[in-house]
């Protein structure tokens, strides 16, 4: 869906992928060292289209470089969410951790840390994965769905959907964390126009909870940067992420 006046990041095009309508999933495994982690990642777009390689494959290649397998997730769009709006893009991702899990000993992942990624409306999708994972949305289509899609952990950048700006910003109903939902980590920066009461009130709500979370606000950055870097301290966040792996223990301590 990309066209010659639509704007670069980081001076580069990114590839806009639309009207999908049979949901995908990807195995990106690393080449080096395999910890035995593994992310499913979900690209963002507001639902209408998915930013496949600046918050996928590019995600995916950093992601292999520490060690990690990468699961991208080509989900329903458009016009599949927010949850409950649409089911589709929420079932899609139910059913990539289902498939991760059933997966496990051959992709050489622990099923015990399969955490989730999401950008923006993709952020909002790994939140509603947080929150929504004991009952599934469609009826069961073979073993691996009576496998558990509830992740190990959740990294959320820059979210849309999470806090409701007609309503004062106040928390999404349909996305209720309890003391069950994962580990999560959240970043976003101040001057982002989608609002970066979506990571804050969420991060509070998390806090709340008493769910273990790490938020990071940045005061300038805007939004869809994906990991392209840029002379904006915000783009340094991927090493925030592995740190924060490192401290929920999701990624081994050094030398181990």
């Amino acid at each position: 869906m990309t066209t010659p006046k639509d704007n670069l990041i980081a001076g580069r095009t990114l590839i806009r992928l639309g009207n999908v309508s049979k949901p995908t999933l990807t195995v990106y495994k690393p080449t080096g060292h395999n910890t035995g982690a593994a992310i499913v990642v979900f690209p963002g777009g507001g639902y209408r289209i998915l930013a496949i390689d600046l918050e996928g494959t590019e995600v995916c290649d950093w992601l292999n470089s520490a060690g990690i397998t990468c699961l991208l997730v080509k989900y329903r769009v458009p016009d599949t969410g927010p949850y409950p709006k649409s089911s589709a893009a929420l079932q899609d991702a139910q059913r990539a951790l289902s498939l991760a899990r059933e997966h496990a000993s051959e992709w050489h992942i622990d099923p015990h840390r399969i955490g989730v990624l999401g950008f923006s409306a993709g952020g909002h999708l790994a939140a509603a994965i947080s929150t929504h994972y004991a009952q599934r949305l469609y009826n069961p289509v073979d073993d691996a769905d009576k496998l558990s899609c509830r992740p190990d952990f959740a990294i959320v950048i820059y979210p849309g959907y999470l806090a409701l700006a007609d309503q004062n910003f106040v928390l999404n109903p349909d996305i209720q964390p309890t003391a069950d939902t994962p580990p999560t980590f959240l970043l976003q920066a101040e001057n982002d126009p989608v609002h970066v009461e979506n990571a804050v009130v969420y991060f509070m709500a998390l806090k709340n909870a008493k769910v273990p979370a790490e938020l990071h606000v940045y005061t300038e950055g805007g939004h869809g940067y994906g990991l392209r870097r840029t002379d904006l301290p915000i783009t340094a966040w991927p090493a925030l992420v592995e740190t924060w792996l490192h401290t929920i223990k999701v990624l081994p301590a050094a030398g181990q």
